[in-house]
């Protein structure tokens, strides 16, 4: 393969020299700097305050500026600042953070300076200084180097300032506790834990409260298991919550019996418990058996008996029971030199006895470590900025060296990571399938119960119990076995705890001789004066084991992708939350630690923070799972052993080396467009929808309006027919009584008073059609003499008779209307002789 072609027009950075050029002394310079004409009134003029910058967070001061700072992995030149939480790293020019270069302080696993001395062919050996640089080793897989100018004290500052802030002497100096809990406060994390035991007794609709919790009501119990408050004080065990659940046949004497046979009295008690089946996995420590494993106690045997109950189906059988050791065999018998050891089959119900032969947390780290340095080595950017196809070396991965392509392999493998991952997930899967198919119940302990424990019970629930692969459900998970059954965060991810600064002790020599362990460039230093990075960690209890679980998880979403309500990025921004200290769930090394710094009252809550991620866009947040499939996946998952082979975690080992390789693994985000892509589509089609079902109901309305109005036209239209004819009744009647009928229209202006006061239908005054006022009147008048006809019988029987036409033709001219008027002439006669008559009026009056 052919490297690329160095970018024209500029000076060649660092990953375009060849390593004879960049460590031997060719005439090149290795940076994209000129470090030499680099001037005090360049600095002074980057002398800018950073105290606005938009990145900064609430509470967050910058302590330390560096200018002219070159991020070696990347080459990119820009500005470095130390705050009381990160060092963050600014782009040149758009001051934009570069994520790679931006870590927070308690995320840094150590750092150590270098100085890289290049020699030149030329006889002027101030033309190439050294270069002076600082190798910072984050905790979440990634080795950052920064170069800074010669002749400044800029590295020292940065060096002294990380020196104060990467690990404070108390825990209260932390930046949680300057920052405070903000708008992500935290509820009290007993209430949680009550309300999970509730949920895993059956009563889920019980919810604790702080009075409950103050007047000890919160002991229930069902028809087996029990809480107890015996450790309400923490003085059973200052390692255990205050409340744990216990059988309910075993009293609150015989565990104060019980608890001395076991490891810093972590007695057995049940962690989860199967519904309807009455099958459970407790935890516990190891027992003290002592070397000859003769030790005894019938008051931890009868505990370790109350889990067998009896089987539901048959009654009188008890319930199998399974004691699982995490350790190796020969680490349970070492640990018998020193009082501890395992149990013996016969003294517990002939129970067998499982070894899964799981390493400790100083193996743990080492693994953790090389697969650092693996994954630095052979990834896309490196930390001493070249990619690893440009390596022409015999551990080029890309140089088309077959073997030397099997030999970086062999280097995965013999960094053991996911063998460890592979034994933690057997384990696991082995626990569960006996709960769920045998209904037997599983004590799980390893050495101190707080470690490897706490690894396979919570990964054996997570694979029993849909509701822990649920975010409501995870958060419930990890508070009850981690959190509340005392993992000690602050020992394992190197925090200040409680007492002090801890034992977890960074290397920070400033004056010996070291070199990178696998980079050609490394080796070709090795003269090179150095801070040595080579110090063990024996000495100290810092071991990546959370990081592992959750290692685990991601390797059962990756088996039953559609299982898990949330995604893989959910998980790498909840442990980039977690090493970052930025929140106080996971500070000191137990309940009873935390309730004494009063961390949930003065620090931020990390699961509020993450659910208010989750607010702003619900469904279609990177934290969801468009795939999650709760109907399918509503029972345990049961992974063979042929699928439990583990990968590397790409969105989190892969992400700062390979970044590219990480997000083209990551085929949720391509689904999660599509998804977003598809929601949006959906809303305008229903959006479409609606402005057609608008149209169609304003179409139907119009339709059944026009309807109307042709009815009420074809009724006018009658009404008029009729009054037509009335009309003409009317008219003729009138006229053969020999009067005139004359309709008369005349306009009128309006009166603004008499529109306001008659607005009704009774004003005869009324519109035409053109709008305009109008008065009609009717004025009936007599006609004269001439012209009157002389029949007016007959023009009355014209206006009256029905039998007429509208010709004047009589339809039955055979009628006797010659009769009626007759009788119409002789009623005339009469009426004429009678009001010719004159009459007194006294002759009415009475006598």
């Amino acid at each position: 393969m052919t490297s690329p072609k160095p970018p024209s027009g500029r000076q060649r950075p660092l990953r375009y020299y060849s390593d004879s050029e960049r460590v031997e002394g060719g005439s090149g310079s290795w940076d994209t700097l000129e470090w030499n004409k680099l001037d005090s009134q360049q600095t002074a003029s980057g002398s800018t305050s950073f105290a606005n910058l938009r990145c900064l967070l609430e509470s967050e001061r910058v302590i330390v500026e560096g200018y002219g700072v070159v991020l070696i992995n990347t080459d990119e030149a820009g500005t470095l600042l130390v705050t009381n939480f990160r060092i963050l790293f600014l782009s040149e020019g758009t001051r934009k953070v570069i994520p790679l270069g931006t870590i927070p302080l308690a995320t840094i696993e150590k750092f150590n300076k270098m100085v890289l001395k290049v020699q030149s062919n030329n006889r002027q050996p101030d033309k190439n200084p050294p270069r002076r640089l600082l190798q910072v080793t984050g905790k979440d897989m990634r080795i950052i180097v920064y170069g800074f100018r010669p002749k400044t004290k800029q590295r020292r500052s940065v060096f002294d300032a990380l020196l104060r802030c990467t690990k404070p002497e108390r825990v209260w100096d932390l930046y949680t506790f300057a920052c405070g809990p903000s708008k992500f406060g935290n509820a009290n994390p007993k209430e949680r834990l009550l309300n999970e035991y509730f949920r895993l007794l059956g009563r889920s609709s019980l919810r604790a409260s702080m009075d409950m919790i103050e007047d000890g009501s919160f002991t229930l119990e069902n028809e087996l298991w029990r809480i107890s408050d015996l450790n309400s004080n923490y003085n059973l065990c200052q390692t255990y919550p205050f409340a744990f659940m216990v059988p309910k046949s075993i009293s609150d004497e015989e565990l104060l019996q019980a608890c001395s046979f076991r490891a810093k009295c972590r007695l057995p008690v049940i962690t989860w418990c199967q519904p309807g089946s009455g099958a459970v996995i407790a935890r516990s420590s190891q027992p003290l058996v002592g070397l000859m494993m003769n030790m005894r106690s019938n008051f931890d045997e009868k505990l370790v008996a109350a889990f067998c109950t009896q089987l539901g189906a048959n009654k009188g059988e008890r319930r199998k029971l399974y004691i699982a050791d995490a350790r190796p065999r020969k680490n349970a018998l070492a640990n018998g030199a020193m009082g501890g050891g395992s149990e013996s089959s016969s003294n517990y119900f002939q129970s067998p006895i499982v070894f899964f032969g799981i390493d400790n947390i100083h193996a743990m780290r080492e693994s953790y470590s090389r697969l650092r340095d693996y994954l630095d080595m052979h990834g896309a950017t490196s930390s001493d900025g070249r990619s690893s196809f440009l390596r022409h070396t015999g551990w080029t991965w890309g140089g088309g060296n077959l073997s030397s392509m099997s030999a970086s392999v062999s280097l995965l493998g013999d960094s053991g990571w996911l063998i460890h991952i592979q034994n933690v997930l057997a384990g696991a899967a082995w626990i569960a399938a006996r709960v769920a198919v045998e209904s037997a119940s599983v004590l799980v302990h390893c050495s101190d119960g707080w470690d490897r424990t706490t690894q396979l019970v919570s990964l054996a629930c997570l694979m029993l119990d849909p509701y822990y692969r649920t975010f409501a459900g995870f958060q419930a998970l990890v508070e009850k076995d981690w959190l509340a059954f005392g993992h000690p965060f602050s020992d394992r991810v190197g925090m200040p705890n409680i007492s002090g600064s801890g034992n977890f002790d960074l290397p920070r020599q400033s004056s010996s001789a070291g070199s990178y362990p696998s980079s050609p460039v490394r080796q070709s230093t090795q003269s090179a004066a150095s801070q040595s990075s080579s110090s063990s960690h024996a000495q100290n209890n810092y071991s990546p084991i959370f990081t592992q679980w959750v290692d685990s998880v991601s390797q059962l979403m990756r088996m039953y992708p559609c299982a898990f309500e949330f995604s893989p990025t959910f998980l790498v921004d909840f442990m980039d939350c977690l090493l970052s200290c930025r929140f106080g769930n996971f500070l000191c090394n137990s309940e009873k630690e935390r309730q004494q710094c009063a961390i949930a009252e003065a620090c931020g809550c990390i699961w509020a923070y993450l659910t208010d991620l989750r607010s702003t866009a619900s469904t279609s947040h990177v934290h969801s799972n468009p795939f999650y499939d709760p109907l399918k996946y509503d029972g345990p998952l049961l992974p063979p052993a042929a699928s439990l082979a583990p990968t590397l975690w790409p969105q989190f080992h892969l992400r700062w080396a390979c970044p590219e390789e990480a997000k083209a693994a990551d085929i949720e985000v391509q689904c999660r467009a599509m998804r977003v892509k598809y929601s949006e589509m959906q809303k305008d089609k229903e959006t479409t929808e609606r402005r057609v079902d608008e149209i169609s109901f304003a179409m139907e309305s119009l339709s059944a309006e026009l309807l109307r109005e042709r009815r009420m036209s074809w009724s006018a239209r009658e009404s008029a027919k009729r009054a037509t004819k009335e009309y003409r009744a009317l008219t003729r009647a009138v006229q053969s009584l020999g009067c005139k009928v004359n309709f008369t229209t005349s306009d009128v202006e309006d009166d603004p008073l008499e529109n306001n006061n008659n607005n009704n239908n009774n004003n005869p005054r009324r519109r035409d059609r053109q709008g305009n006022n109008s008065d009609v009147s009717v004025s009936i008048s007599l006609m004269s003499e001439e012209n009157r006809s002389e029949n007016q019988v007959g023009r009355v029987c014209e206006a009256l008779c029905p039998l007429r036409t509208r010709e004047g033709v009589c339809r039955w001219p055979e009628a006797g209307c010659v009769h009626l008027g007759s009788q119409f002439v002789g009623l005339k006669t009469n009426f004429d002789a009678f009001d010719r008559l004159s009459i007194q009026e006294s002759y009415f009056k009475s006598e």
